[in-house]
């Protein structure tokens, strides 16, 4: 039955890397079920027969998915399946995506599906990369036109050396989480986040994570000579396709090139497209085939365009390879938020927004690996106004997670201690305008808006964008790219980082590879492209505020013995709820006694801790407190003090004078201020009221037993009558007892 089942074992990085077909997903055009560790993912690849009618793009599709049971777990919420996909599954379905799509040939237009599903997870190898080689596998041996296979590694830096796919463990560790994939030729893709490494440490990474995947590259491809399926013939021009392209060259470069000359992006677009116009209409008129001619036109818009940067070394808007745009960083603009920036960088333009909150507003994310809870959150909004465009408004699609999460790469490793800056950061980047790296002007405003909301950033960040003019004649590394650079060209490498190191890579390649010497050129221009962009931040804030904006919280920390803990909350959450609601504070409890409280106002901060204080405080002997009376009895009265502690100030520890009952002189809800006389056996605290002055709060012991010391008649004494012993009613003894 499985006659047609293949298994190939990989030794890699130390563990062992399984790739099985042919027994699984058979109908599919190719199923690999690869495992590593107890890491194992399921990846299928289905293609479309034939093209749709005027489909002139690639429709490729990939889904990552992660099943629950992978991790023994059930899903949360009322449904109890799986439903819309995570940000980490969207996350990883664009990183799968990114180094597959280049490698399928020019003008192949069949649907193809590629769906990566997580059947178990052994919370130390991460389903990512495995997926990844599982659908460059899975693709090889489909025999739909491919030209893989890809490989792909994890790379960390730990203690000055790199470790190749560390562990969950070793990632916590590491000053770097750097995905690199590829063929064996060169580099397609890069995600990292780093903290603040230089140039030559990040190549050295690329180099080793590229050399550390070649034994991936080479078990596919032996897999593939006893298991790949016939492959499909690939698309071949027919000579009317030639014919029309020709034409299409006689009828528009000119034109094309004289409207690329135009330097305003808008104007620039309007001039394109009545080109293109012009050119559709004479072809209509020949009787061409107007739908083809839309995709070839894209062509000689590029072909304009790249040839044209090789020739003269400037570029559509006028500028060098090197030169920056204009930048105008401006904060403080929003007078409400905590902190506020508009980033501006020729016509690409972000207003970020950073909000600081406390431990309630933390995200918490069900994750396959476990709960966690997130406390810096960016996310990033591209509405269609942005590029002159009308489109639908809704949930954010794969790129904006894709660029909010490269963003958040960016900034992460520079934020402060959590315990020294106990905040919930919250950043939005609604991006106004767009020409080109908005992603990367994402980085710049939050840099700005987290300093201008007083978040001790350890130092500004900046991101630029490069791109790749590549043609067998030469190449041009292009910095800050512009929207139809970053189109029309090979490459898309953002960079960022401050003056000290890289914090993020992100790198797409259009074409099959790029060498080593290409990108080691692209990163030391991104380095100058850096440092100039940063100057131009500190013309709007040049660091951190003095403290943070007076409309965001003010958090104060203290600390609590774990066993005040449930003082503090009390039964039901009685206890906190009133501190919160009588102050207007937030109150954050950890489980090892560590108290946030957060306020807009000094006082009632202050009024909260002195609260908490109260609760957790030991009564000390001949201590005087404030108390509430809690409860009246025969024998005296019961006094709450310190919060949750309460104590007994006997009938006879009420007034210096006799006192026939207990409501004569408190009653329940009275403020009254006691001392603390002593300790009994179990530990319940005597009190007295009667040694205090309940105006001052003054201890007035001497006085008591001076005026008791006092012969009777005594002038000095009071004036008021004493009882004699001989007036008090006698009672029987059995009386007394009941």
């Amino acid at each position: 039955m499985f006659d047609t089942y293949f298994r190939k074992d990989i030794s890699w990085g130390g563990q062992l890397l399984t790739l099985e077909t042919g027994k699984i997903a058979r109908q599919a055009d190719g199923a690999v079920l690869a495992r590593l560790g107890d890491t194992i993912v399921l990846c299928t690849v289905v293609g479309a027969r034939s093209v749709k009618p005027g489909q002139d793009f690639f429709p490729l599709t990939v889904n990552y998915q992660e099943k629950a049971f992978a991790a023994g777990k059930i899903p949360g919420g009322f449904f109890k399946r799986e439903g819309r996909p995570s940000e980490a599954e969207t996350l990883t379905s664009r990183l799968i995506d990114r180094p597959l799509r280049p490698l399928f040939p020019e003008g192949f237009r069949n649907e193809v599906q590629v769906i990566a599903t997580v059947l178990s997870h052994d919370m130390e190898n991460d389903p990512d990369i495995v997926a990844l080689v599982g659908c460059s596998a899975a693709l090889t041996l489909s025999g739909i036109p491919f030209f893989g296979p890809v490989g792909a590694a994890r790379v960390g830096y730990i203690g000055g050396e790199f470790v190749l796919n560390p562990t969950a463990a070793q990632r916590q560790q590491s000053a770097l989480d750097l995905v690199v994939a590829g063929t064996a030729e060169g580099v397609l893709m890069v995600e990292s986040e780093a903290h603040e490494l230089s140039e030559e440490v990040m190549l050295g990474a690329l180099e080793f994570g590229h050399k550390g995947f070649q034994a991936v590259i080479q078990g596919i491809i032996d897999l593939a000579d006893v298991a790949a399926k016939e492959p499909w013939p690939l698309p071949e021009p027919s000579a009317a396709e030639t014919a029309l392209k020709t034409r299409i060259a006689e009828l528009g470069r000119a034109q094309m090139a004289e409207a690329y000359r135009e330097t305003q992006k808008l104007v620039r677009q309007g001039k394109v497209a009545a080109v293109k116009k012009a050119v559709v209409a004479a072809l209509d008129a020949e009787g061409a085939d107007a739908n083809a001619a839309k995709g070839m036109l894209k062509e000689l818009e590029a072909d304009v365009v790249r040839n044209s940067i090789l020739d003269t070394g400037l570029r559509i808007d006028g500028r060098d390879t090197r030169t920056v745009r204009p930048i105008l960083a401006e904060v403080g603009v929003l007078p409400r938020a905590h902190g506020s920036a508009l980033f501006t960088r020729g016509e690409t333009q972000a207003l970020c927004v950073a909000t600081l909150g406390t431990g309630q507003d933390e995200q918490i994310i069900d994750a396959l690996a476990g709960e966690y809870r997130e406390h810096f959150m960016l996310h990033y909004n591209f509405p269609p106004y942005s590029v002159n465009e009308t489109g639908r408004m809704g949930s954010p699609g794969r790129r904006e997670v894709g660029h909010g999460k490269l963003a958040w790469r960016a900034i992460r490793p520079l934020l402060p201690e959590k315990d020294k800056f106990p905040y919930t950061l919250r950043v939005v980047s609604e991006i106004t305008e767009s020409n080109g790296s908005s992603s990367m002007a994402t980085v710049c405003g939050t840099s700005l808006a987290l300093m201008d909301a007083g978040t001790p950033l350890k130092r500004p960040c900046a991101g630029i964008a490069m791109g790749l003019i590549k043609e067998d004649r030469g190449f041009a590394v292009l910095s800050d790219i512009l929207g139809d650079e970053d189109h029309l060209g090979d490459m898309d490498f953002k960079v960022a980082g401050t003056e000290q190191g890289v914090t993020s890579l992100q790198m797409d390649i259009k074409i099959t590879s790029i060498t080593f010497d290409i990108m080691r050129q692209a990163l030391a221009q991104a380095k100058d492209g850096r440092i100039h962009i940063l100057g131009e931040m500190a013309k709007g804030l040049s660091g951190v505020r003095g403290d943070v904006a007076s409309t965001a919280p003010r958090i104060t920390v203290i600390n609590v013995p774990k066993e005040k803990i449930r003082d503090v909350i009390g039964s039901g959450g009685k206890v906190i709820r009133e501190i919160c609601e009588n102050t207007g504070c937030k109150i954050d409890i950890g489980d090892d006694g560590t108290i946030k409280v957060a306020a807009t106002s000094t006082e009632a901060a202050q009024k909260a801790i002195d609260w908490i204080r109260g609760i957790v405080a030991e009564p000390e002997l001949g201590g005087i407190y404030n108390g509430k009376v809690v409860k009246t009895a025969d024998f005296g009265a019961f006094v709450n003090f310190l919060g949750a502690r309460d104590g007994l100030v006997h009938i006879s520890e009420l007034a210096n004078d006799r006192v026939n009952k207990t409501s004569d002189v408190v009653n329940v809800g009275d403020q009254v201020k006691v001392k603390v006389l002593g300790f009994d056996d179990r530990g319940k605290v005597k009190l007295s009221m009667r040694v205090v002055d309940q105006a001052t709060g003054a201890d007035i012991t001497e006085q008591v037993g001076a005026r008791r010391a006092r012969p009777e008649g005594d002038e000095g004494g009071d004036d008021r009558p004493r009882r004699d012993r001989g007036d008090r009613p006698r009672r029987d003894r059995t009386e007394a007892a009941e």
